[in-house]
């Protein structure tokens, strides 16, 4: 009698709840994230270490460049530990943080099929949506306790869960490009795509000020315009795509117009008299002190959880009043984050992710390429004024909604829903 081996579909239906939840969590208070990603990470973690066990690995998740990546990311980060300048608690509490990275690689490896992906996928936008709506009523007046931030802080009046309208902004930008280019595969009407598209965008050009989150929203439409076109007209659309918005919104906004004047303003200030009290001024001599510190140790870095102590010293006298009593602060700048903690090597790593998602996206179906790409590339702006994959909320939501897209786009174009394959076995050995 042919003896019984334990199926690698057992236990799907769990596994399934739990990454629905980690999809959904990213719109709910950030309680919610820190628990269902604990549960991905040891679900995940579990998953692979018993698939060492029986010999079985995903054959399809094993060749993304991204996977080798991240991982690479994560060793840099891990080997940082041997010399950073700050206590060993503390720089495990950081390299946490980084470390949210993983998160992409569980959910491609738990999402086994075309479908799982599509359920963990609606209820990412089911949440979104939700968030939505309770924005638009907030803003109306209607439900203001919704947000007991919105009396003290008239910025984030329209801003629900979010602890900021930055983290919200951010995510409606890239929650429209998600919406609009999955629609040619059949995940909604393309109605209800450009319907939902059209509020989220309107709520981060109009009601929300951040500038970040009016950088993405920019880089979504330029996206979406470009590829709508034949290829030839491709390149002039990106270009003509932004500047006819900000045109349009600079004269129809006053909040626009305002924050686009505040920076100007700002940053001139910075420049006569180095003011650091404005955000753009913080930000400003943060990146340069950032930048020297890079130039001091250019090849392996500070070490993780380093960049406080690193720039403190660099500021002198006014550190504290500056970057605050704690190490907790951060340049409001991915690149140069990784830059003080690893050394040149770090926005190099960044810059490979960057590629290797792209790289990867090649073989997948064009409105799933598409939706990633958008993903990216508000990755990819908002690093350049925010430390964004690092900080929670934000950095949770962009990590969870990247893998959901790769995680749909491997097990679209796979030829086998389910990458599992036997691995040889060990030499010497287990069978």
């Amino acid at each position: 009698m042919t003896p019984t081996t334990r199926s690698p579909y057992a236990g799907w239906s769990l596994r399934l709840i739990f990454v629905c939840l980690a999809a959904v969590s990213v719109s709910l208070p950030m309680a919610w994230i820190s628990l269902s990603k604990l549960i991905l990470f040891v679900l995940g973690l579990g998953y692979l270490l018993t698939g060492y066990v029986n010999n079985r690995s995903d054959s399809s998740f094993q060749r993304l460049w991204t996977t080798k990546t991240i991982l690479g990311i994560l060793i840099a980060f891990a080997l940082s530990l041997l010399w950073t300048e700050v206590s060993m608690d503390f720089a495990l509490s950081i390299f946490v943080k980084h470390a949210k990275l993983l998160g992409i690689l569980l959910l491609i490896f738990l999402i086994r099929t075309e479908r799982e992906a599509r359920l963990a996928i609606g209820f990412l936008a089911a949440g979104q949506l939700f968030v939505l709506i309770a924005s638009w009523v907030l803003a109306s007046g209607i439900l203001p306790f919704l947000h007991s931030d919105s009396t003290t802080n008239p910025a984030n009046r329209s801003v629900v869960f979010a602890e900021s309208y930055l983290d919200q902004s951010i995510m409606f930008a890239t929650m429209a490009a998600i919406f609009w280019h999955l629609a040619p595969e059949r995940f909604w009407p393309r109605w209800l795509a450009g319907l939902v598209a059209l509020a989220a965008l309107s709520n981060v050009l109009l009601l929300l000020p951040g500038r970040t989150g009016y950088l993405v929203a920019l880089a979504m439409l330029s996206l979406a315009a470009m590829w709508a076109m034949n290829k030839r007209l491709r390149l002039i659309t990106l270009i003509a795509t932004p500047l006819v918005v900000v045109m349009g919104l600079y004269f129809s906004s006053a909040q626009v117009r305002e924050r686009i004047s505040q920076v100007i303003v700002e940053s001139q200030s910075y420049t006569k008299q180095v003011e650091t009290t404005s955000s753009s001024g913080w930000r400003l001599n943060a990146w340069r002190r950032s930048v020297q510190a890079i130039y001091e140790r250019p090849w392996n870095g500070y070490g993780v959880g380093s960049w406080t102590p690193a720039v403190k010293r660099l500021e002198g006298d006014t550190a504290t009043q500056t970057f605050g009593v704690s190490n907790f602060s951060n340049p409001h700048q991915e690149y140069l984050l990784w830059g003080v903690e690893l050394g040149v090597g770090g926005p190099l790593l960044m810059v490979a992710l960057l590629v290797a998602v792209i790289r990867d996206t090649r073989f997948f179906p064009t409105a799933v390429a598409r939706a990633t790409l958008s993903i990216l590339a508000g990755i990819a702006i908002a690093c350049l004024f925010n430390s964004a994959l690092f900080d929670d909320l934000m950095g949770d939501y962009l990590c969870i909604s990247l893998g959901l897209m790769m995680a749909l786009g491997l097990r679209s174009h796979s030829p086998r829903q389910v990458g599992w394959t036997q691995m040889p076995p060990p030499i010497g050995g287990r069978t």
